[in-house]
């Protein structure tokens, strides 16, 4: 994969990304506002019923005490005919006449001002009856009435019964006058009014806490809840007892303090779910996108282990043909000495080869669980000496230096004696590969609580901290320039890392550039 074409897959899933969380982020809006507006129609809704409820068991309350005290004054009303109507037709084809009247009678009530308990110039109120009569005439019957006899219809059809309409009306306009004048708190009560609102949210689904007060042009009220704040996000508010004019001196307002939670909870389930998926997407996208960058590294750190294992084969490869090249000359065969020197390099070359194999066939194992690793008690001092033998012809063709400084005096520990002369045989091959100059090595150790602590100081070229976090890393070396200028390929020192953490202990390093490096291992103690 070239580099042009993984940034463009990256910039695309970054953008999608990025689109889908705007996308989410831009519905849970929407869907906030649309909660909103349906919430702001349910109130006013709610407020309209109350309102309209508040009014008719007003008008209910004054209809009920009129009718009682029409019933129990016992008084005869005075009459009135405010209406009379008639209305004559011939029919010239049957010979008969029909005349008919409408009367409309009012019944005046006068009511005590002691009756409301207040002092008011006596009222009057009208109730409405009308009296219907329709009478057919033939010929016969109208000339009879020149004699002694009085005027008989052949048919007569009457009705009454009280109009309705009228009464309702002057009811209406009766009730809203006098009520007027009264004070608020006589109208409606603070606790009728919180009983209405709260059963009309609940029918309407509104479950939340809410807080009531009636203004009085555009001045509180006693009649509120005791919590009443206005918020004008959160506050509703309608006309409430609307005079014979249509006019109203009273709003209602209703206010919501948890507007917003109740708001939001109504989401909060299917906002958590979204936001689940939407972590899954970005955790499944860092994964991957970590995936594509590491399999990358270790595409480019596999290429340079790749071109580092063919330098290190070419040359014993190399150098074995021309050992080999040089026995078979003639002149060579015959000098003892010249063939054994041969032979022990092809042997030495060969050895080389097999140690890098070796390497490579260990790592494999160890991460497969397959390398059989057998502890045994041992004295980590004669495992750092017997280390320190195998290395010591490389350190002495260097002309370099090895300083220990045992200070431990508990040294006994539980580990596989070869794998971890290998440990330290490879932390010493590495102190040396990096020291450009003369190595220069000290080995110091010393008891820590059940702990002895091993530290593997050198002079070398020290390393970055990105490298100290990935030094023990399969295959990773940090590039000095040329990758061949120092030799190796990446598994010495993620065997050291696997054989220590086999053994229950810790190992890191820690370095500067240019000032050398200390390798830290930590092994537990037997008690």
């Amino acid at each position: 994969m070239n580099k042009l074409f993984f940034r463009l897959l990256v910039l695309l899933m970054s953008l999608s990304l990025i689109g889908i969380i705007l996308v989410q982020v831009y519905w849970f809006n929407n869907s906030f506002e649309n909660n909103d507006e349906q919430f702001k129609f349910h109130v006013k809704q709610v407020l309209g019923n109350v309102a309209e409820k508040i009014q008719k068991q007003e008008a209910y309350n004054f209809y009920d005490k009129i009718n009682h005290y029409k019933d129990s004054t016992g008084k005869v009303p005075k009459r009135d005919d405010i209406l009379e109507f008639y209305y004559v037709q011939k029919n010239p084809k049957t010979n008969k006449t029909i005349i008919y009247s409408n009367s409309i009678i009012s019944e005046d009530y006068k009511i005590s001002p002691s009756f409301f308990d207040k002092k008011f110039d006596s009222e009057k109120f009208k109730t409405f009856s009308a009296k219907r009569v329709t009478e057919v005439y033939s010929d016969k019957s109208i000339d009879k009435i020149g004699g002694s006899q009085s005027l008989i219809p052949d048919i007569k059809i009457e009705k009454s019964g009280n109009l309705n309409v009228l009464d309702n009306a002057s009811f209406e306009i009766f009730y809203k006058d006098f009520a007027s004048v009264l004070p608020i708190q006589e109208r409606v009560t603070k606790e009728t009014l919180n009983k209405m609102i709260r059963k009309e949210l609940l029918e309407s689904g509104v479950d939340t806490k809410f807080e009531f007060s009636v203004y009085n042009n555009n001045l509180a009220t006693n009649v509120k809840s005791g919590d009443f704040k206005y918020n004008k996000e959160a506050t509703y508010s309608i006309p409430v007892f609307t005079d014979n004019e249509g006019n109203s001196k009273y709003q209602l307002l209703v206010t919501f303090p948890q507007k917003k939670k109740f708001l939001l909870s109504e989401l909060v389930s299917i906002t958590i779910l979204s936001i689940v998926f939407t972590l899954i997407i970005i955790i499944a996208y860092s994964s991957a996108l970590n995936q594509l960058i590491r399999q990358r590294q270790i595409s480019e750190i596999k290429n340079d282990f790749i071109n580092n294992m063919t330098h290190e084969f070419k040359t014993p490869i190399a150098t074995i043909n021309l050992a080999l090249d040089a026995i078979k000359n003639p002149k060579i065969i015959d000098d003892k000495d010249k063939v054994l020197r041969y032979l022990q390099m092809i042997k030495d070359e060969n050895k080389r080869m097999h140690a890098q194999v070796e390497n490579v066939l260990r790592i494999s194992k160890l991460e497969k669980k397959e390398l059989d690793i057998s502890k045994e008690s041992n004295n980590i001092h004669e495992i750092i000496e017997d280390a320190i033998d195998h290395v010591n012809l490389i350190i002495e063709d260097r002309q370099g230096t090895i300083k220990c400084d045992f200070k431990a005096v508990r040294t006994t520990v539980l580990i596989n004696d070869v794998h971890f002369t290998n440990v330290i045989v490879n932390i010493l091959e590495n102190a040396v590969k990096y020291s450009p100059n003369t190595p220069e090595i000290e080995i110091l150790t010393e008891n820590i609580k059940d702990m002895v602590i091993i530290k593997v100081k050198d002079k070398g070229l020290g390393m970055s901290k990105v490298a100290q976090k990935r030094v023990f890393e399969k295959f990773y070396r940090e590039h000095t320039g040329d990758i061949h200028n120092v030799k190796g390929h990446g598994l010495g020192l993620a065997y050291v890392k696997r054989i220590v953490d086999d053994h229950n202990g810790h190992v890191y390093v820690e370095s500067e550039k240019g000032k050398g490096s200390t390798f830290i291992i930590k092994l537990p103690l037997i008690n």
